[in-house]
């Protein structure tokens, strides 16, 4: 067993041993555990879970849109990704410009109603369209408020000063390896108002050792089987881009957790993943690499990438 689906599994065990059942926002239900921390040594091979087909392309293109301070789903579209596109279109169905079928939970009512799953399917890719194809459409109902991208690269600090802690953070890095202050923070308590949904990873520091760069995130709420198999990626691949950015190697992916927790419908996917033996991790190769900014998503290779069949399970919206 590779090291990093040994720790995850291990996280899935101790939830479904350990965990108490607890109501939650969606009305789903979890099994949650609260603290939990699990390490990554990226020197041996890219944390991308091999006992199910985590598809790396999304992580890609999704933490790319971070890292541009991008907040509207047109992005993520045009590269065939759809992870947000649920919190966008529950915007649109509450708006006052909407006048299709009744959507109303529809997160829930899609799982037991296939009558209503075609009329949700016929709606969603309506909406696809027109956030494709009607820029003043997208920008009402594309932007998602200010979630991590604007957080990320224009943070409304102080006296209407705005901070890019991400920009900043690199060239802390760079000049002055010892800090301890090398934090960038997505949990920005005057703005959470203004997001889709308010951030679940909500900090990351960076730290400097042996010309090896580690980086810890702090998530305070870890959907542990959709969420957290894309948030060790996604994390494990932002530090590989600040490494190269700041000349150094990559150290250890340090992931906290707050509230950890399966969802009720997800207790048999889990049960399924945890019966099954890992492959030997990928690596990944970043070409034509000139500014942190500047990664498009053909950039970025995923190298030996052997896993078992994708394990699919309804999102809690």
């Amino acid at each position: 067993m590779n090291h990093a689906d040994e720790m995850y599994l291990e996280l899935c065990r101790t939830i479904l041993n350990e965990a108490n059942s607890k109501d939650d926002r969606t009305n789903t239900g979890t099994y949650s555990i609260f603290g939990y921390q699990m390490r990554f040594n990226l020197s041996e091979g890219f944390p991308l879970l091999t006992t199910k087909k985590v598809p790396f392309k999304l992580i890609v293109s999704e933490l790319l849109w971070f890292i541009k301070g991008d907040t509207n789903i047109k992005y993520l579209l045009e590269h065939n990704n759809h992870i947000w596109d649920e919190w966008a279109f529950e915007q649109y169905v509450k708006s006052a410009d909407y006048n299709g079928p009744d959507m109303t939970n529809f997160g829930h009512r899609i799982l037991t109603d296939q009558q209503f799953k075609a009329q949700y399917d016929e709606q969603m890719s309506l909406f696809q369209h027109r956030i494709l194809n009607d820029d003043d459409f997208a920008d009402q109902y594309g932007d998602l408020g200010n979630v991590y991208g604007k957080q990320w690269r224009a943070f409304n600090g102080r006296d209407g000063k705005v901070v890019d802690q991400l920009k900043d953070v690199i060239e802390s890095i760079k000049h002055t390896p010892s800090s301890r202050r090398h934090i960038v923070s997505a949990w920005n308590p005057t703005e959470i108002d203004s997001m889709a949904l308010p951030p679940c990873h909500t900090l990351f520091q960076f730290y400097v050792r042996d010309n090896k760069l580690s980086l810890q995130l702090y998530q305070r709420s870890a959907d542990v089987f959709l969420g957290v198999p894309f948030n060790i990626a996604s994390y494990a691949l932002l530090l590989h881009i600040v490494a190269l950015e700041c000349n150094l190697e990559v150290g250890e992916f340090v992931h906290t957790m707050g509230d950890a927790h399966i969802y009720s419908n997800h207790i048999e996917q889990v049960n399924t993943q945890l019966e099954r033996n890992s492959f030997e991790l990928p690596n990944i190769k970043i070409y034509n690499f000139t500014s942190f900014d500047e990664v498009e998503v053909e950039d970025i290779e995923l190298i030996g990438y052997q896993s078992h069949p994708t394990i699919k399970a309804p999102i809690a919206v």
